[in-house]
């Protein structure tokens, strides 16, 4: 086959023979390749030559954007599939944000931020992401400066001040992993992956540690590596147990989303027993807090796990289950727009596994008004939406214009 030059658009080629195809053209080892999609060498040998079955779509997505590919359709065969309709579109601040990041050379000539007015512009970064249907736009506007102001403060500061400055910049990042999220910038997610965790621990900020291991692990999970979430999250757990005895509100509910974590993993993994296990452990966390208690980042609280069994029950492919449980939390008072737009598209996940498709455009629909720029970056509601074009007749005019709304060319 590698005696002449294939060409990718060959229908008789493999999808591992297409992956050969754009790696040896852009001169990247099989090393360097798993590298940059979390796996190593020999299992992109194994998907080369067809020994191990097709990959899922979001490592085939990662795959391409490491070939610098912009369309999965290159590399499966068929219709074009653009990566953005599954990952969604860079924002507008998003190099300003990725330069604030990679800027290696912090000034720390001048006085650096006094750590509470720090605190103060991240807690009011955190209440604008929760109130701003345009989520994304808002803290694209503030993080740039955000995050230069926390590097500059973690390196002027010195022993317990520089402590505290490790946990602002910290968790400065965990807020900006929710900017970068589900963008086409898997290297820029890892490096606020890495750098939140450094910083973290560094702190010796239990708050802050538990916050960058929940979000590790959710990196780890997106990435299809469910081995490396789970032991990321039971360290955490481990490392945090004896710090929540203290009872402050906010460690209970990090300890109570990572049991979710747990759980949600699980459920990934198709574990329907263990899935449950970890999300009835997690809902007796949540009994623990206060009724209106809502942690910002994790969004961990009461109020907040029906919609965690809803995305249990559909990873699990329980379609009655799930159904039910959307219907228990379809109308959930979550505080947040950006999460409360995020559930509708679980639930939305759960009318498709009882095949109805009315319900599952009218609830994508209501996550637009409540989120838009959730369901724009989000590659579950962007395949839905882009199902329900090519469903029913009497409802394509409206997937059409859903379709239309979150910047989606069908």
């Amino acid at each position: 086959m590698y005696d002449r030059t294939p060409d990718p658009a060959d229908p008789s080629l493999t999808v591992g023979q297409r992956i050969r195809f754009f790696r040896e053209r852009r001169g990247m080892s099989r090393e360097v390749l798993g590298g940059l999609v979390g796996k190593n060498g020999r299992w992109i040998k194994a998907i080369e030559r067809g020994e191990i079955d097709q990959p899922k779509l979001p490592m085939l997505i990662s795959l391409a954007e490491a070939l610098r590919i912009r369309d999965v359709g290159r590399l499966v065969g068929g219709q074009p599939m653009p990566t953005t309709m599954f990952r969604g579109p860079g924002h507008a601040a998003l190099p300003a944000v990725r330069n604030a990041i990679n800027a290696v050379a912090v000034s720390v000539a001048g006085t650096p931020a006094p750590l509470d007015h720090l605190q103060a512009r991240l807690d009011a970064a955190w209440r604008a992401r929760h109130s701003a249907p345009d989520h994304r736009t808002v803290l694209g506007g503030l993080l740039p400066e955000l995050i230069r102001d926390a590097k500059h403060a973690a390196r002027a500061y010195e022993g317990d001040e520089r402590r505290r400055a490790l946990a602002l910049l910290a968790q400065v990042y965990h807020l900006t992993q929710f900017f970068v999220a589900y963008q086409p910038s898997a290297d820029l997610l890892w490096r606020v992956v890495e750098r939140s965790m450094m910083a973290a621990e560094e702190s010796e900020d239990p708050r802050s540690f538990a916050g960058a291991v929940w979000l590790a692990a959710q990196a780890h999970r997106d990435n299809g590596d469910f081995d490396a979430a789970e032991t990321v999250n039971r360290e955490g757990l481990e490392m945090l147990e004896p710090h929540v005895d203290s009872g402050e509100d906010g460690l209970v509910a990090m300890w109570g989303a990572l049991h979710h974590e747990m759980a949600y993993t699980a459920a990934r993994a198709g574990e329907k027993g263990t899935a449950w296990h970890w999300w009835e452990k997690a809902d007796e966390i949540a009994r623990r807090l206060p009724d209106n208690y809502y942690e910002p980042m994790t969004s961990f609280s009461r109020v907040i796990m029906g919609a965690h069994a809803v995305t249990v029950a559909v990873e699990l492919r329980q379609g009655g289950e799930a159904r039910k449980q959307a219907r228990r939390s379809e109308r959930a008072p979550i505080p947040s727009q950006p999460r409360k737009g995020r559930h509708l598209i679980e639930v939305a996940r759960a009318w498709r596994l009882a095949g109805d498709q009315s319900a599952v455009l009218a609830t994508l629909d209501a996550a637009y008004v409540s989120a838009p720029e959730t369901i724009r970056y989000n590659g579950y509601a962007r395949r839905m939406v882009l199902e329900a074009t090519q469903g029913p007749s009497d409802l394509r005019r409206s997937a059409q214009d859903l379709a239309d709304r979150i910047g989606m060319l069908v």
